[in-house]
């Protein structure tokens, strides 16, 4: 057998096993929908592993009943704020939203399994968030687990507790922004309350958050109440408002404030934070875009008198309350609380009390005057000479 016809066997070999293959298995076609499917699974993929994880492990709660005086000495003395033991003072007392000096025999509070020196493990909200990726800063409250975290690029870098506004002087959801902030502010309608880390996110309102006293309720008159060290701690981290060239505030400038829900008031719907279980029950519907969340309603019964004048949509202001109270957001029957311009309300009894006691200042220099005024003698008339009388006497002698 020579070479050509070696080579033509060999190939004719190779084409019989080609073709018996091809008759065992039919040709498999390539549908697009599967290439979709297959490049979708791998981009989740690929999504899951950027998202980062949160590094906490699972910390579970148990809410106690304080029974009696003894018990209250085992759990104050065991997170009372102490060297060495700020850890479990700042979980405890964040876990309850309250200061040590509200707690009592009676009450239920919640108490960890786990101290952690990270106060983010005892977050109600993700520890990455997805709607926030592209914001720098970012503040989101909810009043309903009386709590809010701060975002940067989406990454959880602090957890708070809060003490928001009672029912009848509410923090209304919506968008805001945060405006100005002083370190050492005494309110602007009642001088006598002193608002450490004040930062101001609604300029006519006067909501704002602050260190102020913390029961663990919603206490305020819608502003955010805070404990101290968070209160020092977000006054130097957010970015407050730009001024434009005249320098009048630019709105919407400051970092953004989002408050994502309201506080039920109704009997036996509230202190949800008291019943999580642990650490990993999470608020998972945040807004998938926080910056087209609606700004915030706020009735005009709200703004106080005097900042009135500087409302741009004040009819906004003025239906604000019927919409609220449409959505549910403030319950039916109740009465919002007007807001007072208490340092207004104070300078005018002084005022008052000064008239008055310059009135009486002035009738006490009038009655003086009058007591030591000389008194003239009466002067006695003299009874009248009877001059027949005498004429007769004198005949006489």
């Amino acid at each position: 057998m020579n070479i050509f016809t070696r080579i033509a066997f060999f190939a004719l070999n190779i084409l019989l096993i080609f073709a018996l293959s091809s008759c065992d298995e039919p040709e498999k076609k390539t549908d697009v929908s599967d290439i979709l499917s297959d490049s979708s699974s791998v981009a989740k993929t690929v999504a899951e592993d950027t998202i980062p994880k949160s590094p906490f492990p699972l910390i579970n709660y148990t809410l106690d009943t304080i029974r009696n005086r003894q018990h209250y000495r085992q759990i104050i003395n065991r997170f009372r704020r102490k060297k060495g033991n700020f850890a479990a003072f700042k979980a405890f007392t964040t876990l309850n939203r309250k200061e040590l000096r509200f707690i009592g025999v009676g009450q239920a509070v919640v108490i960890p399994d786990t101290v952690v020196d990270d106060i983010r493990a005892y977050s109600v909200f993700p520890y990455y968030y997805p709607g926030a990726k592209n914001i720098k800063k970012i503040v989101i409250i909810s009043t309903v687990y009386q709590a809010y975290a701060c975002y940067e690029y989406g990454k959880l870098v602090r957890f708070a507790a809060v003490n928001s506004g009672k029912e009848r002087t509410p923090s209304y959801p919506g968008r805001y922004s945060m405006g100005w902030k002083e370190k050492d502010h005494l309110s602007s309608i009642d001088s006598t309350w002193h608002m450490p880390y004040t930062i101001n996110f609604h300029r006519q309102a006067g909501s704002a958050f602050h260190k102020f006293t913390m029961p663990g309720r919603p206490a305020s008159h819608s502003c955010i109440r805070q404990f101290m060290d968070d209160a020092k701690w977000l006054y130097y981290w957010i970015d407050n408002e730009k001024y434009d060239s005249t320098h009048k505030p630019i709105p919407f400038s400051g970092t953004p404030v989002i408050i994502i829900d309201y506080y039920d008031f109704s009997p036996g719907n509230g202190y949800k934070w008291k019943y999580l279980r642990n650490n990993m029950e999470l608020i998972t519907d945040l807004p998938e875009n926080p910056m087209a969340v609606e700004e915030a309603l706020i009735p005009i019964s709200q703004i106080p008198l005097g900042a009135r004048g500087s409302l741009v949509n004040y009819k906004r202001f003025l239906y604000a309350e019927d919409t609220l109270r449409a959505r549910g957001v403030i319950r039916s029957g109740v009465r919002l609380t007007q807001t007072r311009d208490f340092n207004k309300e104070r300078r005018l009894r002084e005022k008052k009390k000064r008239e008055e006691l310059e009135r009486l200042k002035q009738d006490s220099i009038s009655k003086s005057v009058i007591s030591i005024a000389p008194v003239k003698k009466p002067i006695t008339p003299q009874p009248k000479r009877d001059s027949t009388r005498v004429d007769t006497l004198k005949i006489i002698r």
